[in-house]
């Protein structure tokens, strides 16, 4: 696709988000809506909506080449990210549920299971691939620094008895002689062919021409009849025709095309960024001086404008309020200096009236409360991206829209739009300087005119009195110390760890095509894993990697996974890591356990790990097998592991986490029962359960992994019975049987003898799978965490309300 079509595609998914922001903004707050489903179903169509604008703007970021209008394309697709997140969290809120299902959604939008997908953007790595080089280039050379060159162990002869000997002898002797033997066999048989050969007429010559022309002829004939059946398999759509399999000269050539426009990207990102240094340079040179000589001019009309109107001169306003902003906006000098008594006035009153202010503020959030109990219903949540996202739609109404770029066709920077945007810069910075330079002369002007040495100092001294009056900050405990020794340290203890490569993308699974018709009978339906990679997406992915997105959403500290052994919550961990470019830091009990000993080792650790956490954002802090820090009861033989040495410290370290922290708990559990569940639900604000595979994700996993381990995928290879088969297995379980079976000399063997679905079953059965009973138990469990309960409470809450009354009627009637 050409620049004027990525433009044109820009301008349609503007149009769209315009309409959606109409419908989310109306000029009258629209009625709390007391139905649920009807609300769910209204904020699932915005969710979807906003689901489609974001794959396209996705792909627009990608290919567009302009770096101004990449600029806000990006401001407006993390706006949209951010919407995502609130959306997502109201549709929790309302239907107590992490996972969704819109099968009727997608109906009416004419939509498909895989436009739901959120895909992980393509900049998110591209874009920080400097940062990201570096810092794996710094873990692994600490890496390489900390691992000691094992010592190859000197050869040792084993002590062999008599007995060993004779039958190692034995043996080779017995294997030499078959050898030979063979070999006579073989000459004799050759021996033998030869003579019948030489005996053999014009009959026996006959018999070998037919026996050769029936073997060819049903070859040819079975050749034939499969081309026959494959051609009317394609005809028929049951099959795909194999040109379509191989990528087409058209896909190659666009692909090439993206290849070298993302190259284009970055050459004109290069001029762009030397044109911005170049520009501010030249207004600083040419336009610096007049700037500061005309605000000048302008402040000093203003001291004499004050002078004239109230008689004296006014004082000059600080930092804080804005300096010589406040100047510069239409007011008259009797109201700037109004403005600014009052603001004194105010900072004067705020102490005395602290308690009260609090009273009053209490008496409000009341009055508030009575007010939403009136309003009888549900209402959206305030969003904090509707206004961003208002405002870059604006922008590119008023600008980008009807903008004439006949003459842009290489599609560079504009050299204008500079200039705009750094001339304010400049002037902030010329007005710092000025305000100092005002200052004093206002001081000499009053020194000469008014006789006053102005009283403003004690004022100042008021509010560095105030400002000194702070909340303690936390104590450094390694403030003396780099981070590349603290990095070292953590490296050498084993905390911070080197992910493994691998994507969100290869944890494949499918869609849940049935969780609405389960829903409507009042059947609880477990989650696909389709489910669980887009809920990470949007948990885990969206927030680490974006600062704004991070601050503004919905804050989550904290994520739980938790399911059968196998079900890849070890390999989601590490897919976290490597789509966000965070460092991956290991604080399982098994892990800690004799590290860092006491009290004062425990908070160190802690200390460091959150330390460099932080520097170096995005991180996730990993706590594998997380009931064991909240046992009910340690077993005996993890008592000297001390396993809960955590459970009181890590849940203050997560307390201090906030919305510019780009760092995220992620813990895994494969036994929740054994931990309280109460502590652990406080600990852990999502609670992610990741179910065996369906159906659907077990035909795509084999096919799959069997292709990824170098095998091939015939018809021979039944994979509806394989799927069928293993129904209670999970991937992990699956990955070991493929790689059992598919061997190296098995893959040699394939243009021969192609797989059967015969040869995974005897591996298959040797590995327990998870049980019903199992099952059940984690399901249960489930339903116990804080927001299972909820769902169950709205699913049963008429039942539960003639309950009581039916009891008291039983009573009167017994009474009677």
């Amino acid at each position: 696709m050409s620049q004027r079509a990525y433009n044109e595609l820009w301008a349609d998914v503007q149009q769209e988000l315009g309409r959606l922001l109409t419908e989310e903004l109306p000029a009258e707050p629209p009625l709390p809506e007391k139905d649920r489903v009807v609300f769910f179903q209204r904020v699932a169509v915005l969710y979807m909506r906003y689901i489609q604008i974001f794959r396209q703007l996705e792909t627009i970021y990608d290919q567009v080449v302009h770096p101004q209008k990449r600029r806000v394309i990006r401001a407006i697709l993390d706006g949209v990210i951010g919407r995502l997140l609130e959306l997502k969290n109201e549709m929790v809120e309302k239907e107590f549920s992490e996972y969704h299902y819109m099968d009727d959604v997608l109906h009416d939008l004419k939509l498909r299971p895989e436009d739901l997908e959120i895909p992980i953007p393509r900049y998110f790595i591209t874009e920080c691939s400097k940062v990201l080089q570096e810092r794996k280039s710094m873990v692994t050379d600490i890496l390489k620094m900390v691992e000691v060159t094992a010592s190859p162990e000197p050869l040792r002869v084993k002590d062999m008895s008599p007995e060993e000997a004779i039958k190692i002898i034995q043996i080779a002797e017995r294997a030499r002689q078959g050898r030979l033997r063979a070999k006579l066999n073989e000459e004799s048989r050759n021996m033998n062919m030869m003579s019948r050969t030489k005996e053999s007429g014009t009959a026996a010559i006959d018999m070998a021409a037919v026996c050769i022309q029936k073997v060819w002829r049903g070859y040819v004939e079975r050749k034939r009849i499969k081309i026959a059946r494959d051609e009317e398999m394609i005809f028929l759509g049951m099959t795909m025709d194999p040109k379509y399999q191989v990528p087409c000269p058209a896909e190659v050539t666009a692909q090439a095309s993206e290849a070298c426009t993302r190259m284009k990207q970055q050459e004109h990102e290069e001029e762009y960024q030397k044109s911005i240094v170049a520009v501010t340079k030249q207004l600083r040179d040419i336009e610096g001086h007049d700037i500061s000589k005309t605000m000048k001019d302008q402040i000093r009309q203003w001291f004499i404008e004050c002078r004239d109107a109230t008689g004296s001169f006014p004082d000059y306003p600080d930092e804080e309020d804005g300096g010589s902003c406040l100047i510069f906006a239409e007011k008259n000098p009797q109201q700037l200096k109004e403005e600014i008594a009052a603001k004194e006035e105010e900072e004067a009153n705020n102490k005395p009236k602290g308690k009260e202010e609090k009273k009053e503020k209490a008496k409000k959030v009341k009055g508030k409360a009575e007010e939403e109990e009136e309003e009888a219903g549900l209402k959206m949540l305030p969003s904090a991206f509707l206004s961003d996202l208002e405002a870059g739609n604006k922008n590119f109404v008023d600008f980008w829209q009807s903008r004439n770029e006949s003459k842009n066709f290489i599609q560079r920077h504009e050299v204008e739009l500079i200039k705009e945007e750094k001339r304010k810069i400049i002037e902030a910075e010329i007005r710092v300087q000025v305000d100092e330079q005002m200052r004093q002369e206002l001081t000499e002007w009053k020194l000469v005119v008014d006789k006053d040495k102005g009283g403003k100092a004690k004022g100042n001294a008021k509010k560095k009195k105030e400002s000194g009056k702070k909340k303690k900050k936390e104590k450094d405990l390694t403030a003396k110390r780099t981070l590349e020794s603290l990095c070292q340290e953590l490296v050498e203890q084993g905390l911070l760890k080197k992910p493994k490569n691998v994507g969100l993308q290869d944890y494949l699974g499918d869609y849940s095509y049935f969780g609405t018709t389960l829903r409507q009978y009042g059947i609880g339906p477990m989650p696909s894993l389709s489910d669980v990679r887009q809920v990470l997406t949007l948990y885990g992915i969206f927030p680490l990697r974006s600062q704004e997105v991070h601050e503004k959403a919905p804050l989550i500290k904290a994520i739980l996974l938790t399911g059968p052994a196998g079900v890849g919550k070890k390999m989601l961990v590490h897919a976290i890591c490597n789509e966000t470019g965070a460092n991956l830091f290991d604080l399982s009990p098994l892990n800690t356990a004799g590290k860092y000993p006491g009290k004062s080792g425990l908070a160190m650790m802690l200390h460091i790990v959150f330390k460099v956490a932080r520097l170096l954002q995005p991180s996730v802090i990993w706590i594998g097998d997380a009931e064991k820090m909240f046992y009910k009861k340690i077993p005996k033989e993890e008592k000297e592991l001390e396993p809960k040495r955590l459970k009181k410290d890590l849940p203050k370290s997560l307390k201090l986490i906030k919305g510019e922290d780009r760092v995220l708990i992620v813990g895994t559990t494969k036994d929740p029962l054994s931990a309280d569940i109460k502590t652990l639900c406080k600990m852990y604000s999502k609670i992610i359960l990741i179910p065996r595979p369906d159906y659907g994700s077990r035909c795509i996993l084999w096919k799959q992994l069997i292709t990824k381990q170098g095998g091939e995928v015939t018809k021979a290879l039944d994979l509806s019975s394989l799927a069928q088969i293993s129904d209670g297995y999970t991937p992990g379980h699956m990955v070991q049987v493929i790689q059992s079976v598919v061997t190296k000399r098995r893959i040699m063997q394939l243009a021969n003898r192609p797989l059967t679905a015969a040869e995974f079953i005897a591996p298959l059965a040797k590995i327990p799978s998870v049980s019903r009973e199992e099952e059940k138990a984690f399901k249960s469990w489930f339903e116990k965490t804080p927001l299972e309960k909820k769902r169950i409470e709205a699913a049963a809450g008429p039942v539960e309300e003639e309950a009581p009354v039916k009891g008291k009627d039983a009573k009167n009637k017994g009474k009677k």
